[in-house]
């Protein structure tokens, strides 16, 4: 538990950063566009994600895992998982970038009802291979269990791609704030090959050559999971977006984006200790009863954390919005309770989920991920429409509340065949 505390230590000053510059960014956009702004913003925000997911899926939670088991016996024992991701990321590129200029106008449709902000699709798709490369790398460092690299590089990236999207929204308003959003996790994949063009694991033995069939194969299961998550949360949160578009119009939806984006925000510092920490942590261990003590530890550190910060986001409220955001948002605090209930229990969840990614349980992942999107898109339609505004953040509050029951169950089944 001592070196969770140090990693969340660490972890929270990258968080800290990363908070800061999405809530100057935030609050930038809201002076400039407004709650429509934010809310336009946060399509493509969930785009990138999407797209990103599915480039860095081959790039992710495999390399960490397959890294951190075999880092001991040296560079020449990971190389082989390495290259399977590479020619992943190769393949993947190669399919998706052509797809997304194609159809770049009918998604720019779907997301802002205008099909003039297809170039922002168009960049999206095309940066996609500098941000693969900049998990990939992340990755790799992750799984040596390089902390203090990894933190120090996030920071340096997050600045480097913080300060250009200030830029290019004071620069050119609304259209620069897309365009930044777009290529912001590009910029940092381009930060990361400079910052380990030197590192001893850099050389081109490691990455290209030969792919073995089992390594292809253990990043396959772990790219498939990753896509999974890609094409579900992301895109659920767009169909979210676009029920409230419909019911309540945009700048109400602006309001939730608003209160939603504090909460990923703040969450942040937990879940990349999570992802830092917890993951690589999990993958080490064996047997059911080792794994669900490493839960249980974490969890008597980690909830009451997150319990606290919930606390204290809800009693700052106001202060929160009239510092990052501005008065037209002031109806927002009506919705932090939910929300940030919701924000509890989510990570209280994560926690026992955790488990089936880390082991590489590919059916019952991909399932849960599909079935736990479908329904908050289907408890946000019945809670809008009965609760309005407030419903969203209901829908999202019972949709965990749900996935924690079932990660318990799961959990108890973890020594059958994921």
């Amino acid at each position: 538990m001592k070196r969770l505390l140090k990693v969340t230590a660490m972890t929270a000053l990258l968080t800290l950063l990363r908070m800061l510059m999405g809530f100057v960014i935030a609050k930038v956009v809201a002076i400039y566009t407004g709650p429509t702004g934010l809310a336009m913003l946060g399509q493509v925000q969930s785009l990138v994600g999407s797209l990103n997911g599915i480039i860095n899926a081959p790039a992710g939670s495999g390399v960490v895992r397959f890294t951190a088991e075999n880092k001991e016996q040296g560079f020449d024992a990971c190389a082989p998982w390495w290259r399977a991701a590479m020619q992943w990321v190769l393949i993947i590129s190669a399919i998706t970038i052509p797809f997304g200029v194609l159809l770049a106008k009918p998604i720019a449709s779907s997301l802002f009802k205008d099909s003039s902000l297809a170039w922002v699709v168009v960049a999206t798709v095309c940066v996609l291979p500098f941000a693969a490369i900049g998990t990939l790398f992340n990755s790799v460092i992750n799984g040596q269990q390089l902390y203090r690299r990894y933190v120090c590089l996030g920071m340096i990236s997050s600045l480097v791609s913080g300060g250009v999207m200030l830029a290019m929204i004071s620069l050119h308003n609304i259209e620069g704030a897309l365009l930044a959003a777009a290529i912001q996790a590009a910029l940092i994949g381009v930060v990361m090959l400079i910052a380990n063009l030197r590192q001893p694991w850099f050389k081109l033995c490691y990455w290209w050559g030969a792919v073995e069939s089992k390594a292809r194969k253990d990043i396959g299961g772990y790219m498939l999971m990753a896509i999974t998550s890609a094409l579900t949360m992301p895109m659920s949160l767009i169909l979210v977006r676009n029920i409230l578009i419909d019911q309540v119009g945009w700048d109400a939806t602006g309001q939730w984006q608003a209160v939603y984006k504090i909460s990923e925000v703040y969450l942040g510092m937990i879940t990349m200790a999570l992802g830092t920490y917890y993951l690589p942590r999990l993958a080490s261990l064996s047997g059911v009863e080792a794994i669900v003590s490493e839960i249980n530890k974490t969890a008597r550190v980690i909830i009451p954390i997150v319990a606290v910060m919930a606390l204290g986001v809800y009693f700052l409220r106001d202060v929160a919005i009239t510092l990052l955001f501005t008065d037209e948002f002031r109806s927002a605090r009506e919705l932090f309770a939910i929300q940030l209930t919701g924000d509890v229990i989510k990570i209280t969840s994560w926690l026992y989920a955790y488990p089936i990614l880390a082991k590489g349980c590919f059916r019952w992942f991909i399932i849960t991920e599909i079935l736990f999107s479908v329904l908050f898109v289907l408890f946000s339609y019945y809670f809008i429409a009965k609760y309005g505004l407030q419903g969203a953040c209901i829908a999202y509050a019972a949709n965990y509340l749900l996935y924690f029951f079932v990660a318990l169950f799961l959990l108890k089944r973890l020594h059958l065949k994921c």
